[in-house]
């Protein structure tokens, strides 16, 4: 069972890997480095809808090991039309890359919900509980992710000669997958795999007979089961007050989603851009900006293990804060990093990640699976990933986006090997810093709203005896 469940978030992540970090160069490259945005927004756009969606229908008609399958395979095709687009077109428009991505993205990531379920269900079929098996399995995502990483980093494709360096003065450096379209011709073939893969994983009956009724819009959107999720049984006047601790939550999820979606589309552009400028131009680290990065999933690799004791020991409320703290601090030591003498201070944002991702994603697929009834634990998690890639992440990457182009701009410059690049140039350090700020509120707000809960809880109580 483990080395299944480990095979298949190997397969699961890798997908995510050949990509998610190194696109934001690749669209910049293509044309398309204003844009960035909307592509890292589209995740929260789609998230909206069919995370939960395919949760429900995985809870309701087809078992979510089969359901994993189809929504793999089909992204996987999809994406495998966006290289064949990319590749015989070296300006990007808009109007085609952006539908394909969103059509990629509306069964991918319904994936990442319905492999916790599949996962979490073959876990407790053999008696076992997820928050003390679910961490060593995930653990080997992040190292399918960070496999992918290093390929895209050093792999090229140059008149049909493949081959890999980590020197940017290669005389074939510039042909990296990290900066061109074959990321997507890896994340394509992966998929496929990932989709066969889970055909030969069982499946698992759902709790209760299911329903053999023709689906329906109203009975997937099914408002009344979303209440079990957002709010309390007894009435209440205010907003804050009609939440459930759960709703609170999955609110401040939202609220801090921005955080990754910034990470992951912007930090890649943010290293690399180093290269055009003299004194870092032939800097290891500027050369290889997605082999940096990866550096934040080998700690996220690490810290994953800790995660499920974390929550045994101090509670969702404190894991959650530390996770918030540790995305501010992420973006401080972007901000007042750099290659040379600042790279102690971008080595330890790498670090910090693997707190912010763990203590966030990790521990809040582990509370909701602890949290949901047995009829919803697949809308549960594709909850999970509306309010954390979705509500807030859509609003909030556009805004960021936004700050960002204010102060930087993609520009043509000379790189080592005297090949010209598009580059992100700019003043970084401002948009770090007030993202990290950003980070920073939502952890004081957090803190204030924890402490204002123990309190009333406490009152209730002294009431009550």
């Amino acid at each position: 069972m483990r080395i299944s469940l480990s095979i298949l978030y190997f397969l699961q992540f890798a997908v995510w890997g050949c990509y998610l970090t190194s696109l934001g160069q690749y669209l910049g490259a293509a044309g398309l480095g204003s844009e960035i945005a909307w592509f890292y927004a589209a995740i929260g756009i789609v998230s909206l809808v069919t995370p939960a969606l395919m949760g429900h229908v995985s809870d309701k008609y087809i078992s979510p090991s089969r359901t994993l399958s189809l929504c793999h395979i089909i992204a996987g095709l999809i994406m495998f039309v966006s290289w064949i687009y990319g590749y015989n077109n070296q300006e990007l428009d808009f109007g085609v890359m952006y539908p394909l991505y969103l059509f990629f993205l509306a069964f991918y990531l319904p994936t990442m919900a319905l492999a916790n379920t599949t996962s979490f269900g073959i876990i407790k079929s053999v008696g076992k509980l997820p928050v003390d098996i679910f961490p060593s399995v995930r653990i080997w995502g992040t190292v399918g992710f960070i496999c992918a990483m290093w390929m895209v980093n050093s792999t090229y494709w140059h008149d049909g000669q493949l081959g890999m360096t980590l020197s940017d003065s290669h005389p074939y450096a510039s042909d990296r997958f990290q900066y061109n379209s074959m990321q997507l011709l890896c994340a394509a073939c992966m998929g496929l795999i990932t989709g066969l893969y889970s055909l030969s994983l069982p499946s698992i009956r759902n709790p209760y007979e299911r329903n053999k009724e023709k689906p329906s819009v109203l009975k997937i959107v099914n408002l009344t089961t979303l209440k079990e999720f957002f709010c309390k049984k007894t009435g209440y006047n205010h907003f804050y007050h009609a939440l459930s601790p759960i709703g609170l939550f999955l609110v401040f999820i939202a609220l801090i989603g921005v955080c990754m979606q910034i990470s992951n589309g912007y930090v890649t552009p943010f290293i690399s851009h180093y290269l055009g400028m003299p004194e870092f131009a032939d800097s290891f680290v500027a050369g290889n900006a997605t082999m940096l990065f990866s550096l934040s999933q080998i700690s996220e690799a690490i810290l994953i293990l800790v995660v499920g004791k974390s929550l045994k020991k101090w509670g969702i409320g404190i894991v959650l804060a530390i996770g918030i703290l540790a995305w501010s601090l992420r973006f401080f030591f972007l901000g007042i990093g750099n290659p040379d003498s600042g790279l102690i201070f971008l080595l330890i944002s790498m670090i910090v990640y693997g707190v912010a991702f763990n203590f966030i994603t990790i521990a809040g697929h582990l509370h909701i699976e602890s949290v949901s009834s047995a009829n919803n634990k697949g809308l549960g998690q594709g909850l999970m990933m509306l309010m954390s890639n979705g509500i807030g992440a859509t609003t909030g990457i556009i805004a960021a986006g936004a700050i960002i182009n204010h102060w930087c701009n993609w520009e043509i410059v000379q790189s080592n090997n005297g090949v010209p690049m598009r580059l992100f140039m700019g003043e970084w350090t401002v948009p770090w810093l007030i993202f990290a700020g950003y980070a920073f509120i939502l952890f004081c707000l957090w803190i204030f709203l924890q402490r204002a809960e123990q309190q009333k809880q406490l009152v209730k109580s002294k009431i009550d005896d």
